[in-house]
């Protein structure tokens, strides 16, 4: 529930959790780092702020692999949070809710970035006994903030379950996490997609650990394609797979397709985007459900490669099929291999304007960030 304080006589201190561990950890285990990073980033360029800052509660110092060294962005403890900081952005770690009351006593305001759909990942905790991630608390939020995608699965849960105003703002990319990245490759390796090749390799990078992003659609879209012309595929795999490949009703699914079958297609673990792609991929295909703005697209289109998918966000960029159609999918795949060549120059000259509407230094998205912290004062 929001409550009234007097914004200060000068620019804001701002403050975003991430969450950091004991042990390895890497930015690409999961993509809410980078989201992290791009706010604080953003932020940073309001005109409204004097500093933004990574928030670590842990107190754990960050290891290379998190590579946010060599970026600029401070981070502080949570007691210097609560002396130093205007607003409080939940993001990555979890506040405790005391915490979080004692702040807004003090003058501060606190927004909740929401960046995952808690619609379904909480009914799925609750249907089959996972632990529950305690996201519905009763912490006095000033605001939710989330992205355009969550507006039809998660808006009213947001706003019924906090109490408090819901915000879509800006999705984020920018490739510096990517290209940081790239420049691990070897130097026989390179990320980028290349042309002249009659028979593709397609790979997909869904995580498979939640409903709204799964292997299901591309395997079954890539194999009406294959079915239809046979000649065009070279080999198909399928990332974040390897918790499913001994559970029977996934491999009497998969047991069903040709290209399994003629030994065309493997179960793979989790890998880096450009990592991967680097070394087996001509070509990446992505379903989702309710969750249509992802890094894997920005990515895919980055670095030129044909991107199948059904994001209505970026319906003009890549080759897109409608919601669940299978048909759809592997007729825009069949198009994407008999064309992307032809059309390559134009492919990336569009995807490099779009890419642009996601950028920190973009204007428009400065513009916004900035008038919804001072919304954060107006209630």
């Amino acid at each position: 529930m929001s409550s009234t304080s007097k914004k200060p006589q000068r620019k804001l201190r701002v403050g975003v959790t991430i969450h950091v561990r004991d042990g390895f950890q890497s930015v690409w285990e999961n993509g809410i780092f980078q989201n992290c990073a791009f706010l604080v980033q953003i932020l940073n360029l309001s005109p409204e702020v004097e500093q933004a800052y990574l928030v670590n509660p842990a107190g754990i110092r960050p290891n290379d692999a998190m590579m946010l060294d060599d970026l600029g962005l401070p981070i502080i403890s949570l007691d210097q949070s609560m002396e130093l900081l205007d607003v409080i952005i939940e993001m990555s770690a979890m506040l405790d809710d005391n915490w979080v009351r004692a702040f807004k006593e003090k003058g501060g305001k606190y927004a909740w970035m929401r960046v995952g759909n808690d619609y379904v990942i909480d009914i799925e905790r609750a249907m089959f006994d996972k632990p529950p991630a305690a996201l519905c608390n009763d912490k006095p939020y000033d605001a939710v903030w989330t992205i355009p995608e969550y507006e039809v699965s998660c808006k009213d849960y947001f706003g019924l379950t906090t109490r408090a105003p819901v915000k879509f703002m800006p999705h984020l990319w920018t490739p510096l996490f990517f290209e940081k990245g790239i420049a691990t490759l070897p130097a026989d390796k390179h990320y980028g997609y290349e042309p002249g090749k009659s028979r593709w390799r397609i790979c997909a990078f869904e995580p498979n650990v939640c409903m709204v992003k799964t292997s299901y659609i591309p395997m079954l879209s890539i194999e009406e394609a294959y079915r239809e012309k046979p000649e065009f595929l070279e080999y198909v795999r399928l990332l974040n797979t390897l918790h499913m490949k001994d559970n029977g009703k996934f491999i009497g699914m998969a047991r069903r397709l040709n290209m399994v079958n003629h030994g065309l297609c493997s179960f793979e673990g989790r890998f880096a985007v450009y990592e991967y792609m680097a070394h087996f991929g001509d070509c990446i295909f992505s379903h989702h459900w309710e969750n249509g703005q992802n890094y894997l697209y920005y990515e895919a289109l980055y670095g030129g490669y044909p991107l199948i998918h059904n994001s209505t966000f970026i319906k003009d960029y890549g080759y897109y099929y409608p919601e669940f159609d299978t048909q759809a999918g592997g007729k825009a795949l069949l198009e994407a291999h008999a064309t992307h060549d032809l059309r390559l120059e134009d492919y990336k000259r569009d995807a490099k304007k779009m890419l642009y509407t996601l950028d920190v230094s973009n204007p428009e998205n400065i513009a916004i960030y900035t008038q919804e912290l001072l919304n954060l004062y107006a209630h």
